[in-house]
């Protein structure tokens, strides 16, 4: 597809250069040529007819200075200028116009000069370094790494990226634009700079690794621009950056040029983050669609800069150690939540810049919340200006049918089995946790990504070349991507997404696992939530959907969530699943939760349930912080926290919850009283003793305790202070020696109707 072009300084196969310097080097004074006439150094018709047609594969071997035979021939490509002259040490040369907007002249020098070039289109002349005058800004190392899927920094090379560099004439800054698009017979790069005339800046094709690349001096932050490709067929398509990490707001659509300035100060953070390891440590997530969470009062949204002070303060207040983002990730339409993304790699641009994410994960951190991040690898938009048939061809997904379209969701899936692929979506994973300090990824429809069948029916799946279901491609790739971001990037934690039996979710990848950190529970998450939702009358008949999850708690590194999928559509929100007068819907609420943060697992809530938001969740408006007016809605919030907070102080409930030996029933059979009793425990830690009791009236009953002595009562969601009846313990019980439900010791309690109670070894 490269031409060769005779007197070509660069070639069709260019060298790597990390720090592109002029193709040839410059004479800082320069010599004038000889006396005779020299002509300029000739290109055939047709390579000409090429270049005008955006087809030619180097156009810096048409284009810039060119030495020859004792002379430098120049050319500039400016279809709709009216004049054009470069100038330098030696004076002003004046170009002529050779064919379809290319400009020729020979220098009247022996070598290649430093130079500018000035356009005009009618009216004063504009000056400008010349972008054919660089080597590639991409080496071959860079493109053999990315053809191997092995670029672990791709996004330093592929994308728009504001670069400088030293010449003997100073200093020059620019932008260099590098795409993948293998199957494009031409690539122009169209921007507000060359007034959206992509003729003016042609793209090189670098050798066979489907890269295409151009530098650009003078441009930098800020500016907009598209690729426009060539396909095969010889039809024009224009589209946004892959690799953009910045877009312009919907309905735009162009890719914008970022280069960061932010200083982080979340230093204590980071320091520190390396020596965690999530699955020992205490986790509670609060799951926030931004948009949505708080927005001003005329509808519009809040700024990374609002949500980043008040949702900071909010969240570090109610103790949850992370915060759970749904996707942030670019995307065209709002009603999808984030979940069809069209730009990978730039943060929403409804909300700001780039660097005003920074912001909000900087904020977080220094409040002591980690951030985890929604990502979405497995299937991406059809917008067709963006990802979709990129080069004319399914480049990015699957070009089988059976694989590549998600007819549950209407949506492309990448192809898993392409080297470049894989490169560009677990780069994308690094990306997000080292340029932007996430502490973790939250891996969207794994489950969709693990089967040939999902959601197909017969006939509309092949099976793998060992005639199973499994996608051995997708399966690969998530292993890469976990191995990846766990040896790049310590402390952070990965969780899956995965609502089905797939053995090993959570197992190391050297154990042949797919190498997540957790697993949502969706099976304890559908159980108790069906349990919870029928009045007490009938609950001793379905105890078992309490007690199940402890039958496989253990398999899985698990996070128990009750997430923004259970609280839409119908689901109606938190609080309305629950039964009975607005009384009881608040204190089965609380106690539910009570019981949720005592589980194995760690927890996650999504926003608004933690004040018993009433009405479903609708990503048009902002949650009903009104409710908080209302004791018996703040009550739940101060509940949250104080959960929360004893639940990060008592690491019995967090330092086994993989381990078997961290969880003991007192009594899980307590069917006909709707009781369930447990002990959370690690070692050299103070045991708790958990019991929710889900019916509507107080028990008196004897609890095994796994010791004598004083327990200290540490929550009681029926407290007084949560809008609770207050029927309780008076804040302390004591054991006496004597077996009990298996248990050495016992002691007589009152449990609350509709409530859960923490007791905890008292210590003094």
């Amino acid at each position: 597809m490269t031409e060769s072009t005779p007197g070509s300084s660069t070639g069709k196969s260019t060298s790597p250069s990390t720090s592109p310097a002029p193709s040839t080097a410059p004479s800082t004074a320069p010599s004038t040529v000889p006396s005779t006439d020299p002509q300029p150094l000739p290109v055939a018709r047709d390579v000409l007819e090429q270049l005008a047609r955006g087809e030619h594969g180097d156009p810096h071997g048409v284009l810039g200075v060119h030495p020859h035979d004792g002379a430098v021939t120049v050319r500039v490509l400016r279809p709709l200028a009216t004049s054009v002259a470069v100038s330098g040490a030696w004076g002003t040369t004046e170009l002529a116009h050779e064919h379809e907007g290319v400009w020729v002249a020979v220098l009247p020098v022996a070598e290649v000069p430093e130079y500018r070039v000035g356009v005009s289109y009618g009216g004063d002349p504009t000056t400008f370094d010349d972008p054919y005058r660089w080597l590639p800004t991409v080496g071959e190392m860079d493109l053999h790494l990315f053809n191997e899927g092995r670029h672990e920094q791709l996004w330093d090379v592929l994308g728009a990226n504001v670069r400088s560099y030293e010449t003997a004439a100073g200093t020059v800054t620019g932008t260099s634009f590098a795409v993948w698009a293998p199957h494009a017979r031409g690539v122009r790069l169209k921007a507000d700079f060359n007034s959206w005339d992509g003729r003016e800046h042609p793209m090189r094709q670098l050798g066979t690794s489907g890269v295409w690349e151009l530098f650009v001096p003078g441009v930098g932050a800020g500016a907009t621009y598209k690729y426009a490709l060539l396909t095969q067929e010889g039809h024009w398509l224009e589209k946004a950056d892959p690799m953009a990490g910045w877009a312009e707001q919907p309905p735009l659509t162009a890719s914008r040029v970022h280069a960061t300035t932010y200083e982080w100060g979340d230093d204590a953070w980071m320091a520190t983050r390396g020596e965690k390891t999530p699955t020992e440590a205490p986790m509670s997530c609060y799951e926030v669609h931004l948009a949505s969470w708080k927005k001003n009062y005329d509808g519009t949204l809040w700024t990374w800069e609002q949500m980043a002070d008040d949702l900071a303060a909010y969240v570090g207040d109610l103790g949850f150690t992370h915060v759970e983002l749904m996707p942030v990730m670019q995307h065209p339409f709002g009603g999808s939540w984030g979940y069809h993304v069209t730009s990978y790699f730039a943060p929403d641009s409804r909300f700001g810049d780039p660097d005003g994410f920074r912001r909000l994960v900087d904020r977080l951190h220094q409040h002591g919340v980690g951030v985890i991040l929604d990502w979405v690898p497995g299937h991406f938009a059809t917008d067709e200006w963006a990802l979709a048939r990129f080069d004319g061809t399914p480049l990015y997904e699957d070009p089988n049918p059976q694989r590549g379209w998600h007819k549950e969701w209407g949506s492309h899936i990448f192809n898993f089995g392409r080297h470049e692929v894989r490169n560009f979506l677990y780069a994308n994973a690094v990306y997000w946790l080292e340029e932007f300090h996430a502490d973790g990824l939250r891996v969207d429809g794994v489950a969709s990504m693990l089967y040939l069948d999902y959601s197909r029916e017969d006939g509309e799946w092949s099976p793998n070349k060992f005639g199973g279901r499994e996608n051995l491609e997708a399966v690969q790739f998530l292993q890469e991507m976990n191995a990846t971001v766990y040896r790049r990037v310590p402390g952070i934690v990965t969780i899956a997404e995965e609502s089905t039996a797939w053995p090993g979710v959570t197992r190391p990848t050297s154990s042949d696992g797919l190498g997540f950190g957790f697993k949502w529970n969706m099976g304890w998450m559908h159980d108790s939530l069906d349990y919870v939702a029928k009045d007490p009358v009938y609950r001793r008949y379905h105890h078992g959907e309490m007690t199940f999850s402890l039958v496989y708690a253990f398999s899985e590194n698990y996070v128990l969530p009750i997430s923004h999928d259970e609280v839409v559509h119908g689901k109606g929100s938190l609080l309305r699943k629950m039964p009975g007068d607005r009384w009881q819907q608040l204190a089965n609420l609380r106690a539910y939760l009570g019981f949720m943060w005592a589980h194995p697992g760690k927890q996650l809530l999504f926003m608004g349930s933690e004040f018993g938001q009433e009405s479903e969740w609708a990503e048009s408006r902002e949650l009903d912080w009104w409710l908080l007016e209302n004791p018996d809605h703040a009550g739940v919030r101060d509940l949250v926290r104080d959960l929360n907070h004893a639940y990060s102080a008592s690491p019995a409930l967090w330092g086994r919850d993989q381990d078997p030996a961290g969880f003991t029933w007192i009594d899980g059979g307590d069917a006909d009283r709707n009781v369930f009793s447990f002990i959370r425990r690690t070692p050299g830690e103070p045991d708790v003793v958990c019991v929710s009791n889900f019916s509507a009236t107080p028990h008196d009953l004897r609890l095994g305790l796994p010791a004598a002595g004083a327990w200290d009562e540490l929550v009681n969601t029926d407290a007084v202070g949560y809008c609770g009846s207050g029927v309780g313990n008076l804040g302390r019980i004591t054991g006496v020696t004597g077996e009990w439900s298996g248990q050495p010791a016992h002691a007589d309690v009152v449990v609350p109707p509709l409530a859960t109670v923490w007791f905890r070894r008292s210590e003094s």
